[in-house]
């Protein structure tokens, strides 16, 4: 029941973080750790046989990453311009949508019984697809060139994801009978965890948001929204069962934001850093919906034989 109320808690932390936003300051150093131990968290649930699945099924993987590129810079272009939004909003969207998809993901497809070692297959191959796609992509979107830490992302996706998450699969390998006790207990740490993630960044972007117009909102919904959909419905249109296509639609509809602020401030104003600051609390909030609406919701599930063997 408490992992259902995920997006009243969700609001609720948004509210209390744009009112009291000094105890979320506070907590702003934890917020890497903190990352780190929730993809712990995720690593528990699964084991090598998950993996060894993907590596045989790597079909869903690239299709996840391809509509995460496809989607999302071209929405962001669209609705810019539709809109009729400033050059420097316009270039933020854009810069939102050319990131890769964010790590929060992983923990809104844990919750909404989505495919887990999936969706950190596509985050990782996203994120290093990104080092190249990123700054290739706004070029092409917005004609100006926006240089990469390639090797910062790449430190990140491994310290934050990929080694926290092995640890996790090293444990249930190791503990099985451990981790069947705390099983259950698993959902409600990932919710708590990212609540005060959720917390953090609205606290954090506290004065960005106070400048954010009923437009860029507007935006930022629609952006999202329609990269929810685009990966929903791709997967379904190609051929993927419920479980996959939650996780293609929270992988290509979630980004890594953060980045895009980031890289708005630093390479062309403050302006420009706003729809990441937006993005970051809408996302989390919107996925949050998501999970819930869908852990409710039981799998339809096929024979995976067969889904081996069409792949």
């Amino acid at each position: 029941m408490m992992t259902r109320l995920f997006p009243v808690w969700a609001i609720l932390v948004t509210v209390g973080a744009i009112v009291f936003p000094a105890p979320f300051l506070k907590l702003l150093p934890i917020i890497t750790p903190l990352l780190a131990f929730i993809m712990f968290t995720m690593g528990v649930s699964l084991t090598v046989q998950d993996f060894s699945r993907i590596a045989r099924r790597p079909y869903p993987v690239l299709a996840g990453v391809g509509l995460h590129y496809l989607v999302m810079p071209l929405a962001a272009w669209g609705i810019a311009h539709l809109l009729g939004m400033l050059p420097a909003l316009s270039t933020g969207m854009i810069l939102v949508g050319c990131v890769s998809s964010g790590t929060a993901s992983n923990v809104m497809i844990f919750l909404s019984k989505g495919d887990v070692a999936l969706s950190v297959s596509i985050s990782a191959l996203s994120t290093l697809v990104g080092i190249f796609a990123t700054p290739l992509l706004t070029r092409l979107y917005v004609s100006a060139g926006v240089s990469v830490d390639s090797w910062g992302l790449f430190r990140s996706i491994i310290t934050m994801v990929a080694l926290p998450v092995l640890a996790g699969v090293i444990v249930n390998t190791l503990c099985q009978r451990m981790v069947k006790r705390v099983e259950a207990a698993l959902p409600p740490i990932a919710m708590v965890s990212i609540l005060l993630i959720i917390g953090c960044v609205v606290a954090g972007a506290g004065p960005s948001l106070a400048q954010a117009g009923p437009l860029l909102m507007l935006g930022v919904v629609l952006h999202n929204a329609i990269g929810l959909a685009g990966g929903y419905w791709g997967g379904r249109l190609l051929g993927f069962d419920e479980s996959v296509c939650r996780t293609l639609a929270l992988e290509v509809g979630m980004q890594n934001s953060a980045l895009a602020a980031t890289l708005g401030r630093l390479y062309f104003s403050p302006v420009a850093a706003l729809p990441g600051a937006v993005f970051s609390v809408w996302h989390n909030v919107s996925g949050s919906v998501l999970a819930t609406v869908w852990a409710g919701r039981p799998l339809k599930e096929k024979n995976s034989d067969t889904q081996d063997a069409a792949r």
